[in-house]
């Protein structure tokens, strides 16, 4: 009975270590910049998923805290990459986990500058992958940025002027955008005027 009792405990104890652990992982104190790019460098968040990686601009600490406070739907997510085609897969809108996520395939003509407005989303997490060709996407911080067309809840968008950085999207790299990322999509890179993309919405967990 003894035996029994104290192995009783034991177990126990290691349950009550485990869920403590996990609700560490969920709040914004646990994740410094080090443990985080840890955890994304180590790649337990892929579950299977090869050839493609996280772009040097994505936040580290957003995308742990992010993931850990919703693993179900963030693999959800990382599923649906790894198991379609995405070379073969058609331009269109394709549910994963009804209004939580979804994806959007797009194949066509890339932008002038001057035409593409910075923006960022309050509700919604965006996935940029670049399928095929190339594009340029800028990447700033809220901080520094000044509302241009204040955010509505119905396009979960706001648009703004600020200074931001630009990199070449390509295959084999994903951007991520959390609420306070303005991004500037979807702008004509030299020597590839078009090209097939691929946007997953994820909402954002409180």
């Amino acid at each position: 009975m003894k035996t029994i009792s104290i192995r009783l405990l034991l177990t126990l104890c290691l349950a009550a270590g485990a869920l403590g652990l996990h609700a560490q992982d969920t709040t914004a104190s646990y994740w410094t910049r080090h443990k985080a790019e840890t955890w994304v460098h180590k790649g337990e968040w892929r579950k299977g998923l090869t050839g493609v990686n996280p772009h040097a601009s994505v936040n580290p600490v957003d995308f742990a805290l992010q993931y850990h406070r919703n693993p179900v739907l963030w693999d959800k997510v990382f599923a649906w990459i790894r198991t379609n085609d995405l070379q073969a897969i058609a331009p269109g809108k394709y549910p994963i986990d009804g209004d939580n996520a979804w994806a959007i395939v797009t194949q066509g003509p890339t932008k002038a500058m001057d035409t593409v407005k910075w923006e960022s989303h309050r509700q919604y997490i965006d996935v940029h992958y670049v399928i095929s060709g190339k594009e340029r996407i800028g990447v700033a911080s809220l901080d520094n940025a000044t509302v241009t067309e204040p955010f509505t809840d119905k396009s979960d968008n706001a648009h703004y002027t600020v200074e931001g950085t630009f990199y070449t999207a390509e295959p084999g790299i994903f951007f991520l955008f959390f609420p306070h990322d303005v991004h500037r999509p979807g702008i004509i890179a030299d020597g590839s005027p078009t090209d097939k993309k691929l946007v997953i919405k994820i909402r954002v967990s409180p």
